[in-house]
């Protein structure tokens, strides 16, 4: 098991962070524009690591290099079901400097869209340190 799936499935958000790279970039499933930087990509997980509730890592997928890893979950967002992957790249440090979500069906990316919607303002809050 990939340490960013273990400290995940453990809730271990300081731990999560700490894999990420300073300059990694975080592509949404829901947002058009990518999100670049550690602290707004620390933000957006622990708001929905709130925002998902029943999370669970189903199967993990690894590039035999290392590099690349595929993590597909379900979850459930105010009552709708989803399924997503995270496709995660690593730097030559082994920190996340890529990180990918992409999840189906609309119903469920409009109910996380909707969510996380709802908690921009306190990402932003958090990402920029006045939180």
């Amino acid at each position: 098991m990939h340490p960013f799936r273990a400290a995940v499935e453990a809730g271990d958000m300081d731990s999560v962070a700490a894999l990420l790279a300073e300059n990694v970039v975080f592509t949404s499933p829901v947002v058009f524009k990518p999100y670049a930087g550690k602290a707004i990509t620390a933000a957006i997980l622990n708001a929905v690591s709130e925002v998902f509730e029943d999370f669970t890592y189903i199967r993990e997928i690894a590039d035999p290099d290392g590099r690349d890893h595929a993590l597909v979950f379900t979850a459930t967002v105010n009552g709708r079901q989803l399924t997503g992957c995270d496709f995660l790249h690593f730097d030559e440090d082994g920190r996340i400097d890529d990180f990918m979500v992409m999840v189906r069906p609309l119903s469920g990316a409009n109910a996380l869209a909707e969510a996380m919607g709802a908690k921009f303002a306190e990402i932003a809050r958090e990402a920029a340190g006045t939180e």
